[in-house]
């Protein structure tokens, strides 16, 4: 079956040059949408804290895995999908540099004059890098996190080897082949586009692997810290405050929810923090400590200005944009639905008890969220 689903999704992408959504250095919003499983999260519904991190974990582990090098479907097969060109599916997006490069410029194919007019090199072919680093945690190949696909990047392979095993950071000098990229001695700040996409890869691997474990079935457990661990091959990696910094300034995009589906197809498992970004806040930010539930989380991205009057109100809301076949959903602090309609107007009337809401306004291509008090 996993087979046929690889057979059915190269067919289909290579049934079209170009994708209708852009690349991380040029990306667009709501054009892909998140086809997640009826009640896959459900059992994480209304959990907190460490509960909630554990429900998490039970929902997400276990999954499918394929081989790093095979002569059948391997991790090499799923990341050229997964990571394709969408305005030319012949190519691979490479994570830091950006660079748009043919899927067979890789490491190992030792082909590589053919490629850059003649000039191409081993140096520059494309190979799979270890967002988490798999020396801090799982250096063997046949371990399942080393090869999980939701960790790997398809990556410029001098790239790879000047970012090594540095934790994630502010700061440093620029990198003279990822130009958009800094380093110093012990971290890595990639370029602007892609920032959100590695913290999102790591939150998931701490949610996934804790614990993992190794091929001799012994128990790891990944931890993201607030500090950078050079020299250091324990199962840690950093930095927290800087990743969740990054989760906020560079929202989920088309591109990276695209590959979250792929990599499902293959894997059977999802990233939660592209399904659901607001689950970041609950486990590390301001409402740790809260229960959480799908149906508050503002997680999509607002793509065009709007917004509502009066917020408090006493049950009367008004929008600055006259609203055409627009589904409006209200939610309370529970999670419960208490307002469902599709309307034509520039204003709405609740019966709503005093309280805290959220305001969910749809339409085909885009997302709004609000939050909204009733008095």
């Amino acid at each position: 079956m996993r087979y046929l689903v690889l057979i059915v999704l190269v067919f289909f992408f290579d049934g079209y040059s170009q994708s209708n959504f852009g690349p991380p250095a040029d990306p667009t919003y709501g054009v892909v949408q998140s086809d997640i499983p009826q009640n896959y999260y459900e059992e994480a519904n209304g959990k907190a804290s460490e509960n909630l991190k554990e429900a998490l974990h039970q929902i997400i582990s276990n999954h499918v895995v394929f081989q790093y090098t095979s002569s059948s479907t391997d991790t090499w097969d799923i990341l050229q999908l997964s990571d394709q060109d969408p305005q030319n599916h012949d190519n691979m997006i490479l994570v830091y540099t950006g660079r748009s490069q043919d899927k067979g410029y890789r490491d190992g194919t030792g082909n590589y004059s053919q490629y850059e007019n003649g000039n191409g090199t081993h140096n520059n072919s494309w190979n799979r890098e270890h967002v988490w680093p798999k020396s801090h945690g799982f250096p063997d190949q046949d371990d399942n996190a080393y090869t999980d696909v939701h960790n790997l990047k398809p990556c410029d392979r001098s790239v790879n080897t000047s970012r090594g095993t540095k934790d994630y950071d502010f700061g440093g000098s620029q990198h003279s082949e990822a130009t958009e990229c800094l380093t110093d001695s012990d971290s890595w700040e990639p370029s602007d586009y892609v920032k959100g996409d590695i913290a999102r890869i790591l939150f998931y691997m701490v949610v996934r692997y804790d614990p993992g474990y190794d091929h001799n079935n012994n128990s790891f457990d990944l931890e993201l810290v607030d500090y950078t661990t050079p020299n250091n091959n324990d199962p840690i990696l950093g930095k927290l405050s800087s990743l969740i910094q990054w989760h906020y300034d560079d929202p989920v995009d088309d591109f990276e929810i695209n590959r979250n589906e792929i990599i499902y197809d293959f894997q059977e498992n999802r990233n939660p923090f592209i399904d659901h970004p607001s689950l970041v806040s609950y486990l590390w930010g301001e409402n740790y400590g809260e229960n959480w539930n799908e149906n508050l989380g503002i997680d999509d991205v607002t793509i065009e200005n709007s917004f509502i009057y009066p917020n408090p109100s006493e049950g009367v809301i008004n929008f600055s944009n006259n609203l055409i076949d627009e589904r409006i959903q209200v939610f309370s602090i529970n999670g419960d639905k208490v307002y469902d309609k599709t309307i034509t107007n520039n204003s709405i009337h609740f019966v709503l008890q005093s309280g805290f809401y959220l305001l969910k306004i749809s339409n085909n291509s885009r997302v709004l969220n609000h939050k909204i008090i009733i008095r």
